[in-house]
């Protein structure tokens, strides 16, 4: 198959605005899954999701959390300014960033901008009963194109060199639901716009097929010998572009960042490099390890920023009957690539990779690492919904119908779906 020349309109279909769940349930367990197995499809609650998953497999889950990185800012002349934080700037780690005081710098998407002329925005505001006035500055000259439109470098200072970024975030920023949802935050989705696991902040997304998870779904994963592991990926608004071009080639995906830690490497190796993924986040992580390991493979010297994998690359390399890269007259197998992985952090005395992605998985890529997903039913001619597909081998729209008829919830905060080819 010639991936790059997909055509989007393939992947559509009729989502009625009623069938996108606007709010979650009130037990996150208790939404429905489906379940897709060998091309037999069946529902149940998701509750009982770990008595379809076979005893002693790995589940790889993403961690990130979602950032309140929506502010807003008043002018003097009463105009509202929209400031989106998409992507530290300066200092450019995401853990660093949240520990700042004083000043930073973030790519930032910005509402309103034909108001904001010249000059610092500012807010005066109190952060656990210190006061503080923060400004924005924009640098109309460094903004950068990027997949989710343009982003400008916006200079952040404030005066209380006690109080972090992270706190500011906390008292004035305000977390970012999906436009979807054709509704404004409310104080309940700061918990329910979470998963009960998320640790590392970042995203302006949340992983979401992660929703569905709550305490009592992990001990009993637990119980039934799931062995648990977790990734980091800060799920950027790129997520949510919809793809407008004809054929895919066209469309440009989003750079999201990662990090994973040499356990889960050696938990990768233990489990013959097989996973259970749970959600898109944790496919698109595990899948680009293997070719951040070719890359190691081919260039053995390569440094940190060599490892990014680039949206295409996964299809322009030289592949076997199997999707196997090629590296000379060998392919390489998924346990030599993470094993390259280990040598590459053993070499360099590190603990984690920490790289990023802009992989599109689309008809016509070979999984590598991932032997089931748990996910949630995504928008119509969406890049989730050709990861879905070729995972399934094509078989997405009867997946989708199945939910259509059977009243499943739809997009983020919607039902689940297990799916094993």
């Amino acid at each position: 198959m010639d991936t790059k020349h997909i055509h989007i309109t393939d992947y559509q279909y009729n989502l009625p605005d009623e069938r996108i769940a606007k709010f979650p349930l009130a037990r996150r367990d208790h939404s429905k899954l489906l379940v897709y197995r060998h091309g037999e499809l069946t529902d149940d609650v998701f509750c009982q999701l770990p008595h379809y998953l076979p005893q002693g497999a790995l589940m790889v889950f993403n961690n990130t959390r979602v950032i309140q990185a929506r502010m807003h800012f008043r002018k003097e002349t009463g105009a509202l300014i929209e400031v989106f934080l998409m992507e530290p700037a300066q200092p450019a780690d995401y853990e660093q960033m949240f520990q700042t005081t004083g000043r930073c710098s973030w790519l930032c998407m910005v509402g309103n901008l034909k108001k904001w002329k010249e000059g610092p925005l500012r807010r005066d505001f109190d952060v656990k009963g210190r006061h503080l006035t923060l400004t924005a500055t924009i640098d109309r000259d460094r903004a950068a194109q990027t997949s989710g439109g343009t982003n400008y470098w916006v200079d952040f200072g404030w005066d209380n060199a006690q109080v972090s970024f992270a706190e500011i975030l906390e008292t004035v920023g305000e977390l970012p639901i999906p436009p979807y949802l054709n509704r404004a935050t409310e104080e309940s989705d700061k918990t329910t716009y979470q998963t009960v696991y998320s640790k590392i902040k970042g995203s302006v997304a949340a992983p979401t097929a992660g929703l569905h998870f709550t305490d009592d779904v992990l001990a009993a994963l637990d119980a039934h010998g799931i062995v648990r592991d977790e990734v980091t990926l800060h799920v950027g608004a790129g997520t949510f572009k919809p793809v407008k071009s004809e054929e895919i080639e066209s469309h440009s995906m989003h750079t999201e960042y990662i990090v994973v830690h040499r356990h889960t490497f050696e938990r990768l190796l233990a489990h013959g490099c097989r996973a259970i993924a749970v959600g898109t986040t944790s496919v698109r992580t595990l899948e680009s390890l293997y070719y951040m390991g070719v890359k190691l493979l081919l260039r053995p010297g390569a440094a940190e920023a060599d490892l990014h994998v680039g949206q295409w690359e996964p299809y322009d390399l030289p592949h076997n009957a199997d999707g196997l890269v090629m590296a000379g007259d060998e392919p390489v197998s998924p346990r030599r690539a993470i094993q390259a992985i280990l040598d590459y952090l053993d070499r360099d005395g590190l603990e984690a990779l920490h790289s990023s992605t802009q992989i599109i998985i689309a008809p016509g890529y070979a999984y590598k690492m991932v032997q089931m997903l748990v996910t949630n039913f995504h928008q119509p001619q969406s890049t989730l919904l050709l990861l879905v597909s070729a995972f399934l081998g094509g078989d997405w729209r009867r997946v989708y119908d199945y939910a259509l008829a059977h009243d499943f919830r739809f997009l983020s905060y919607g039902d689940s779906s297990l799916l094993i080819p």
